[in-house]
């Protein structure tokens, strides 16, 4: 058989597992200038906006290479699930930054604490989004990680909120209270795509 009739007979497998690792690394530079702008560099709120869009770039052409393919790696809705929270992750960050805005709230030290955790959920979720498929042992402890740095968010979300109690406006406090509470539905995506790589990782075993 000659090689053009052998690739005429295979169907093209896409890298889909090669895009999904490029969409945590443009998300995790989108977490880098997140956590930036939690620490004041106020400059870095359009670099947010920017790399939101070029990870949506990226998950899009995941998606449309998973629809198209004869065949994954994984299973599909498993690659689709992981990249959906993926986007999730950065789209939390960018609409927080215009929350932000709207409200005129300046970060503050909670705000930039809890930012610093979701990027170190966000960096194992980039080492075990790079495993998945490949090594389940590398992509389970990765994704373990990310879940621990996440219920470290937790306390410091409730100690946020704690400090809040004594704050004489009210309308600072709640305007507080929904930057906070935004925080923690990023830190609930991250903590989805790490158990999500836990449920792949447990089929493949």
């Amino acid at each position: 058989m000659s090689r053009w009739t052998r690739t005429w007979f295979l169907p093209k497998v896409p890298d889909v597992l090669g895009m999904l690792a490029r969409q945590a690394d443009v998300t995790l530079q989108g977490m880098r200038a997140f956590t930036d702008w939690a620490g004041g560099d106020a400059a870095k709120a359009d670099e947010v906006r920017d790399l939101e869009h070029q990870a949506d770039g990226v998950r899009r052409e995941l998606l449309r290479s998973v629809q198209e393919a004869f065949t994954t790696p994984l299973a599909k809705e498993d690659l689709y699930e992981i990249s959906v929270q993926l986007d999730d992750v950065i789209n939390g960050a960018k609409n927080l930054v215009r929350e932000s805005d709207v409200l005129d709230v300046a970060p503050d030290q909670h705000t930039q604490d809890m930012a610093a955790l979701l990027q170190l959920g966000v960096e194992r979720l980039v080492e075990a989004c790079g495993q998945v498929g490949t090594d389940v042992g590398r992509a389970t402890r990765a994704a373990d990680e990310a879940v621990k740095s996440q219920r470290r968010l937790e306390r410091a979300y409730r100690s946020a909120m704690s400090d809040l109690l004594g704050q004489p406006r009210l309308g600072d406090v709640d305007a507080r209270q929904e930057i906070y509470r935004r925080l923690t539905h990023i830190s609930d995506s991250v903590v989805h795509v790490a158990e999500r790589i836990w449920y792949v990782s447990v089929k493949e075993a």
